[in-house]
Formats: C-alpha cells, sequence, structure tokens
C-alpha cells in the first residue's frame, strides 16, 4: 500500500488532514510512528508532517509552555528546565533523543512514556488544535481516551518550585533502556508538610498513570518516616502492568514500593 507524505502549510491545514482520514498521522520526530510502518502497521497510509509549524517553541516562566515538536535534547539543554534535564536524559541514546519529541511521548505505550509521567505529576494541560478551532484539557483526561484527534499544539504546566520535582527511572538496560517502571512526584512542602502532592507512574498500566492511593495518603503530611512507609504500603494499587521483554507485571507490582521509597527518601540519583 502506497504511503502518502504531506506537508502542511499551517497547524489549522493539518489538523483538518488529520480530521478527514483515519489513516493519517501526524509525524514528528517518528520514533513510534516509522517503526510502527515499518512493522507493517497497515492503519497507517498518510503522514502528514510537523516540519516548519513552528511547534518547537518553549516559554519559561511562572508558567511553562512547550512545543509539542521539541525534542528531548532540546529540553535537558534548555534554559530554566533543568528540573527536567533528567527525565529527558534518560529517554534513549543521543540519537533517539535529538527526534524524539514532546508530543510524541504523550502517545507512547509502556514501557515508554516517561516524558508523560513527569508531565502528569506536574499538572499539565495538553493544547490542540483541531479542525474546529483551539482546546485544552488536563493530560490525565487526554490520556484516558484511545484517540486524540488533532495536533497537539503544546504542553503547558505551573513551574515547580525549586526541589518539589522528582524523578526515577528503573531500566534493565543501562543507561537508556526502556523502563521497568518509572516514577514522578510533585511534593512541595508549605509551612512543614506536604500541599497538592502528584505523583505519577510509566509502565505500571498501558498508559502512565496517577498513583491515587500514593497521594492521598501523603497529602498534608511532612514528608517523614511515617508517611513514606504509608505511601509504600499503597505503592501498587490501582496500578495495571503488563508483561514485557523488560519486566513482568508481577515484578513491577513486587518493587514499585522499593523504588517510591527511594524517590520519597531523596535515595534516588
Amino acid at each position: 500500500m502506497a504511503l502518502d507524505i504531506v506537508r502542511a502549510e499551517s497547524v489549522a491545514q493539518a489538523a483538518s488532514l488529520l480530521a478527514g482520514d483515519d489513516g493519517a498521522r501526524f509525524l514528528g520526530g517518528g520514533t513510534f510512528l516509522v517503526r510502527a510502518l515499518t512493522g507493517g502497521d497497515l492503519s497507517i497510509r498518510k503522514f502528514v508532517l510537523a516540519d516548519g509549524l513552528g511547534l518547537a517553541e518553549m516559554e519559561v516562566g511562572e508558567t511553562v509552555t512547550i512545543g509539542s515538536a521539541a525534542t528531548m535534547a532540546t529540553i535537558a539543554d534548555a534554559p530554566g528546565l533543568a528540573f527536567l534535564a533528567p527525565v529527558a536524559l534518560s529517554i534513549g541514546g543521543p540519537a533517539v533523543r535529538s527526534m524524539a519529541t514532546v508530543g510524541g511521548n504523550l502517545f507512547a505505550r509502556s514501557p515508554y512514556g516517561d516524558f508523560t509521567a513527569a508531565l502528569l505529576a506536574l499538572g499539565a494541560s495538553v493544547v490542540r488544535a483541531t479542525a474546529d478551532g483551539e482546546t485544552s484539557e488536563d493530560l490525565e483526561a487526554f490520556l484516558a481516551r484511545d484517540e486524540a484527534r488533532g495536533v497537539v499544539r503544546a504542553v503547558r504546566f505551573p513551574r515547580p518550585a525549586d526541589g518539589a520535582f522528582r524523578y526515577l527511572k528503573v531500566t534493565r538496560k543501562h543507561p537508556h533502556g526502556a523502563s521497568v517502571l518509572s516514577i514522578a512526584a510533585l511534593l512541595p512542602v508549605v509551612d512543614g508538610r506536604l500541599e497538592t502532592v502528584r505523583v505519577a507512574y510509566g509502565a505500571m498500566a498501558p498508559r502512565p498513570m496517577r498513583a491515587a492511593a500514593v497521594e492521598a495518603v501523603l497529602a498534608g503530611r511532612a514528608l517523614d518516616a511515617a508517611a513514606i512507609d504509608a505511601a509504600v504500603a499503597v505503592a501498587a494499587e490501582g496500578t495495571a502492568p503488563e508483561d514485557d521483554p523488560q519486566a513482568s507485571a508481577w515484578y513491577r507490582r513486587e518493587v514499585i514500593g522499593v523504588h517510591l521509597r527511594r524517590l520519597l527518601s531523596g535515595e534516588a540519583a
């Protein structure tokens, strides 16, 4: 089957092309889509290119906006985004990071999607251009749907306070293999107690997920040994990991608490 490759003149035109064709896919870095195509995915019949649409721009202030075509390499080196550098650097090697985009990571499935897990913890929203205009929705709602038509323009989130964001990735193939699991957490402390806690997992469900039980037991508490023990006790609640070459679902459920303890206690590098 022939593959059509189309270069849109605007984001609006790209959104219209996607809306009218179930076989069309928006191509950024291509680290997932090209692999799917070469692997025999016959549902892909057209690529709409992201080139030249201005989707790689970033703004860093009290609110951070990252364009969907921004690459992991760009994010790792971006002034003001040092808290996200460990996340970006954990994704693939240099060649992959030079191509892998924020937008593409939003559609990654386990054992990938570590950057999306970080965005979940940061409370990100997704800005999309559709055939009917521009929309913004919470990332968790975006991930809950199997398909999201339109073009992801950017992700947006409040910049975390210094030291409030933490990230950990466990992999069998060092230093940049696919995840056994990843954990991202936003742990702001106000008057000695945790406030607005957000914890997210990668590779603990088909898509990155919030760890709601962990968030509930940590909210309003000091981040002490008792709070960490309580969080670890519920670490696997609500998870639905899968068996894959990285690890079994059983193993992931068994070790999630160990690594959550590492992250919460500050032991994770």
